[in-house]
């Protein structure tokens, strides 16, 4: 068996948010694709910015990397999407799931966005599971993760895989599953099929919180690391009890969410309907 390619991976972390999105790309060939990028919002002003946006396009353009595509790995709910913009700037697709229709046709009718197409058209490709793509030279693959939302993705892209909102770093644990259309067994499955692989498999969080008793944001991890210490599904934890801890866990209140959608913002106030495809609420996953 051949050795695995290994992407470069540049991490950019918005605090605000909790979330990271990547810039990532082939060594070789220079093209690249950027996961889960964050449009800034500021709650007071109620205006949004690009920041996060140009600091990834920055760094695209200082080391000569072709961004061709935006990967999504759900419908996000704790921030806006800056998809549409670096899509402008750049040309590149963007990509999400193909469940994604499912999660327009729950939160259409709650939001009388009926707009929306539930049909998940709005995007430029939709994946299915284990459909196989290529960044340059390295082969990527889509693996259906759902449980957090009906549309959840992870991207295997070499060695590494972006989880999206499955696991957290093994100190903090696993994303909720209390969302319309969030299903905990779903989730517990979606998990154990990450942690199949490779133990030295690389694994990349979409959100940090910081533990107690850690001070420092993380974001990167191992199958291993997670099989071994991940405090809510470790190894030898069965369903069951992943269902219960997560049950008991359930928020009491979220405030907005919406669809995702690459061309403008469905669910927020009309000031944003031009700049982004996805959801806000303001409460953790956790």
């Amino acid at each position: 068996m051949g050795a695995i390619d290994k992407p470069e991976i540049r991490a950019f972390f918005d605090e605000p948010t909790n979330t990271v999105s990547y810039l990532v790309w082939d060594a070789a060939t220079k093209d690249g694709a950027v996961i889960d990028p964050v449009l800034n919002f500021d709650h007071r002003s109620g205006e949004a910015t690009v920041k996060s946006a140009e600091a990834i396009l920055a760094e695209a353009e200082k080391r000569g990397v072709k961004i061709g595509l935006v990967l999504e790995t759900h419908a996000h709910a704790d921030h806006l999407s800056s998809a549409p913009y670096i899509k402008l700037k750049t040309g590149a697709a963007v990509a999400i799931g193909e469940h994604i229709k499912e999660v327009q046709r729950i939160f259409r009718p709650v939001f009388n966005a009926m707009d929306v197409s539930g049909n998940g058209s709005e995007f430029d490709h939709l994946f299915k599971d284990g459909e196989h793509f290529r960044i340059g030279n390295i082969e990527a693959e889509v693996i259906y993760t759902p449980g957090h939302t009906p549309a959840c993705v992870s991207y295997k892209i070499g060695d590494a895989v972006f989880v999206g909102d499955t696991l957290f770093m093994p100190d903090y644990g696993t994303a909720r599953a209390d969302f319309p259309g969030g299903d905990a067994h779903e989730l517990y499955r979606s998990i154990r099929r990450i942690l199949s692989m490779m133990p030295e498999t690389r694994l990349f969080m979409c959100h940090d919180y910081k533990a107690p008793g850690r001070d420092q944001y993380a974001w990167q991890t191992t199958v291993g690391e997670e099989r071994a210490k991940n405090v809510h599904v470790h190894e030898g934890v069965s369903e069951d009890e992943f269902v219960k801890l997560r049950e008991a866990r359930k928020q009491r209140w979220w405030h907005r969410c919406s669809c995702c959608r690459p061309s403008r913002l469905t669910f927020a106030p009309a000031s944003f309907r031009q700049s982004s495809p996805t959801a806000y609420i303001t409460s953790r996953y956790q």
